[in-house]
């Protein structure tokens, strides 16, 4: 037990540290008035464009590997879908941003097997126990809809199912298919993004922003998936 509380300690210092570090370099070197500003995002924009037309494969292999180590190391992936599609369109950046998040949560899934299913059973087993037979029927269909639905901080949602012991190849492939909706939705709006600041030379009003079809229409998708998604949670998780 020692041991354990050990290593949960030396693993729960380190993930701080890399996050610490992460947010000091990020913020050292760019203040959040250019962050914010649209001149800064516009000239980087092009920066960024004629980077990856340059040297695409690298630019999205570390894209890639990056999304995977943000997942695990970080937990949430709603920053890595608007800016897969910022970066590199909707098709391309779909494919990045559903293989880089399904992988990194696979990982944080093994990692919380190993050393976090413990306090996870003793934090959520009583909560979602009603599902552990729901499970048991039919692990990969539960897990895809559980997928679908969301709902739960994404950190939360890849180190839960610790709890119903999902098999690997079920977590992966259910992770790709069952997100593989609201993923989309999230990246064509990052694309979106990207076009109405490329059509643009100043910022355009909130107005304009929201009935420019590049950005309306996934949030019409949005809101479709989220009603279908409250209508399952209701029936998914009904007792």
């Amino acid at each position: 037990m020692e041991k354990e509380k050990k290593i949960k300690f030396f693993l729960g210092s380190t993930y701080a540290l890399i996050i610490l570090s992460f947010l000091w370099l990020f913020f050292d070197n760019f203040s959040l008035s250019e962050i914010s500003s649209y001149e800064f995002i516009k000239n980087n924009l092009e920066y960024i464009n004629q980077l990856k037309n340059k040297n695409f494969f690298l630019i999205s292999l570390v894209f890639f590997v990056f999304t995977v180590l943000w997942v695990l190391l970080l937990g949430f992936g709603s920053p890595i879908l608007l800016l897969s599609g910022f970066i590199f369109g909707k098709w391309f950046g779909f494919i990045y941003a559903v293989l880089g998040l399904s992988i990194g949560a696979t990982l944080l899934y093994i990692f919380a097997n190993y050393f976090l299913k413990d306090l996870v059973e003793e934090k959520f087993s009583k909560r979602f126990s009603y599902l552990t037979e729901k499970f048991k029927k039919n692990e990969f269909i539960f897990f895809l809809i559980y997928r679908f639905i969301g709902g739960i901080p994404f950190f939360i949602s890849n180190i839960l199912p610790t709890i119903f012991n999902v098999k690997l190849k079920n977590f992966l492939f259910g992770s790709i298919i069952g997100m593989s909706p609201q993923i989309f939705v999230g990246v064509s709006l990052g694309a979106g993004i990207n076009q109405v600041i490329q059509k643009n030379i100043q910022i355009p009003s909130l107005v304009e922003l929201l009935f420019s079809a590049e950005i309306y229409i996934p949030i019409i998708a949005f809101a479709i998936l989220l009603m279908i998604g409250i209508i399952i949670k209701n029936i998914f998780y009904k007792n």
